[in-house]
């Protein structure tokens, strides 16, 4: 790891004009994802702006309609506040199975939602449920933010600050996780509310996707034999060792009427 100045602002004020003094800065907030990769060496910032002491980036808000949780809130607190399970249980559920605890007490859903893993969890949840991603700046929906493998439309110099979800009238979330590392190999959120059905795909394709055939099917009737003979084209997904192209397409089908049997 290369040497770096550390920042530790208070208001997201000094946050933007720390980074806007720097060569090459990054801003943190938990670490579980920019650290492994400085150690990698894959990454050499100049300054890095640790996000986690500013308290206008924390706090869990539900109006009955909608849930907005701050960017520095951690997957623990998902996972553990009363009002997104009593809202939108599977979001608290999703974030409950996030890597190891180490992971959810550090990592933060703003961190997560910005490094665009494919394989992560969180953009399965905010496409499925038609969340909305909010920055210091702008609104950006969850279908428009997530753009490829570790690709947003975040300026170097923006800072999410909150993702808004909308209540659901039922969701689950079915996860096939790398034993090693919980990331998902296929992990299906199925969701049903104002926006209609939506059924999103994380950690089978290089950026998370929707399955429209699955949505149509389930909006005629919302049951797991109506998803039976529906797959997704293996052409488009990733093949590794662990599991192949093909392997994903299935697991997608299973995952999805999982999903749809937790919604009860």
């Amino acid at each position: 790891m290369e040497n770096f100045e550390f920042h530790g602002p208070s208001t997201l004020d000094q946050a933007l004009a720390a980074m806007g003094a720097a060569e090459d800065g990054k801003f943190m907030a938990g670490g579980q994802s920019l650290l492994p990769v400085m150690k990698l060496e894959l990454a050499a910032p100049s300054d890095v702006i640790s996000l986690a002491g500013i308290e206008a980036l924390r706090g869990i808000e539900a109006d009955g309609t909608t849930v907005t949780i701050g960017s520095a809130v951690t997957h623990a607190e998902v996972h553990e506040s009363e009002a997104v399970r009593q809202a939108i249980p599977a979001l608290a559920d999703m974030a409950g199975g996030i890597g190891d605890p180490q992971v959810r007490n550090r990592g933060t859903i703003g961190g997560a939602v910005a490094h665009a893993d494919p394989a992560a969890d969180y953009p399965a949840a905010l496409v499925g449920l038609g969340a909305t991603v909010v920055t210091d700046r702008r609104e950006i929906s969850a279908e428009d933010f997530f753009q490829g493998m570790f690709d947003t439309p975040l300026e170097d110099d923006e800072i999410i600050t909150a993702v808004r979800f909308p209540v659901p009238e039922r969701a689950a979330y079915a996860k096939f996780a790398n034993q090693a590392s919980g990331y998902a190999i296929a992990g299906v959120m199925v969701a049903s509310g104002d926006a209609g059905i939506r059924v999103a795909v994380t950690g089978a394709g290089s950026c998370v996707f929707r399955v429209t055939a699955m949505e149509e099917a389930l909006a005629a009737d919302f049951s797991a034999a109506a998803l039976q003979g529906i797959a997704v084209d293996s052409g488009d997904l990733i093949s590794e060792p662990d599991a192949s192209a093909e392997y994903r397409a299935h697991l997608v089908s299973v995952m999805a009427r999982r999903a749809v049997e937790a919604c009860g």
